[in-house]
């Protein structure tokens, strides 16, 4: 989430740090109900979490914090090693091996694991697909101008292989925020929804343990963040992180190319209520689970649309950010303290490490990766 701009100036201003071993420590008890599945140093801040079909634990790190490696694998003892090698999680070399800022990653039913890259110098995003069954290079999607902004900040993203598809949240700044639809045959992409309100930041606060978060020295105003893909390929659900409402829309709207601006925004449903949130997630009965940030709090959307918390604690559930289906109907969630990270903060690392990535049981079952 966040502007890219303000990503790229905290990120230079913190040196980033080393792989090192992340175990989770016995003393340390989760929630009721949750289990923690691996600590991590200063050094490993988690972003998003992706789960492949084999049960593998892919993880973003927050570039809020400053990291020498994007994206790493969480390996069964809670170790954490660059993924899928040294050289693709580091900086782009002048061939453009490498990745700048990754937060979205995702894996698809294939085994390939999609780690959404936002613009460095060259201006252009990117879409980079890793096959884990193979251990290559499997594609890039480039992002670029007129479909992403000078402002874009490429977040989260939902994978539809029923429909050849990936659609982006991306969190530009103001009235910018966004959907990009990629169609996976063709490689092309298009921006929807520019402008419209349930892409946008509501005029709330958001208030972490009695603390305004800032950005840019002002209260923070955050659109579309989260999005996911139901359990049968119908539907898309999203909505601002500064927003409390939950929207959805179904795939073949946005995929039909022959809708006006106007006759696909006329297609959104509002869906429910939810709280200030980042991540979401949802299973094949229709709850949506949301990480509820203002609360130190993960929740659930019903179907009726109505909001409950599920989990709630302030000592281990400082921000939890993104959730992952696993095997045996398992939810990963990452836990990160964004609020007191440089970006949210002032400029001042607040943060008190261990983060965290838990894992809970579902309601009702899910697809792994979503």
């Amino acid at each position: 989430m966040m502007r890219r701009s303000l990503a790229i100036a905290f990120f230079a201003a913190f040196a980033p740090m080393g792989i090192s071993s992340a175990l989770a420590q016995e003393s340390v008890s989760a929630p009721a109900g949750i289990e923690i599945v691996a600590e991590f140093s200063a050094a490993h801040p988690p972003g998003n979490i992706a789960v492949t079909p084999d049960g593998r634990l892919i993880m973003s790190q927050h570039q809020f914090y400053g990291t020498e490696y994007k994206v790493v694998e969480v390996l069964p003892d809670g170790s954490v090693r660059p993924f899928p090698n040294a050289v693709w999680s580091s900086a782009p070399d002048a061939n453009g091996i490498g990745l700048n800022d990754v937060l979205g990653v995702r894996a698809d039913g294939n085994g390939i694991v999609w780690m959404l890259d936002n613009p460095g110098e060259s201006g252009s995003g990117r879409l980079v697909g890793w096959d884990t069954r193979t251990d290559s290079l499997h594609r890039v999607i480039y992002l670029a101008a007129p479909v992403i902004p000078e402002n874009t900040f490429l977040n989260d993203f939902a994978v539809d292989l029923y429909h050849d598809a990936i659609y982006i949240a991306d969190t530009a700044a103001g009235d910018r925020a966004a959907l990009i639809v990629v169609d996976l045959n063709t490689g092309y992409a298009r921006r929807v929804l520019q402008g419209h309100a349930s892409m946008q930041a509501e005029d709330i606060d958001i208030v972490v343990d009695g603390n305004l978060v800032t950005m840019g020295g002002e209260p923070a105003r955050i659109g579309v963040d989260s999005i996911t893909l139901d359990p049968g390929n119908e539907w898309v659900y999203y909505g601002p992180l500064s927003g409390r409402s939950l929207y959805r829309i179904r795939t073949t709207d946005l995929l039909n190319t022959d809708l006006s601006p106007q006759q696909l925004a006329a297609r959104i449903e509002r869906f429910g209520d939810k709280p200030i949130s980042d991540g979401i997630t949802i299973d094949a009965g229709g709850n949506v689970y949301v990480t509820d940030i203002t609360a130190n709090a993960i929740g659930v959307v019903r179907p009726t649309g109505s909001y409950e918390i599920l989990y709630q604690d302030d000592e281990q559930l400082n921000w939890t950010d993104g959730f992952g289906f696993g095997p045996n109907n398992y939810i990963y969630v990452t836990v990160n303290e964004l609020h007191r990270s440089p970006a949210l903060n002032g400029g001042e690392n607040a943060s008190t490490p261990p983060y965290y990535l838990m894992r809970f049981p579902s309601l009702e079952a899910g697809v792994v990766g979503r």
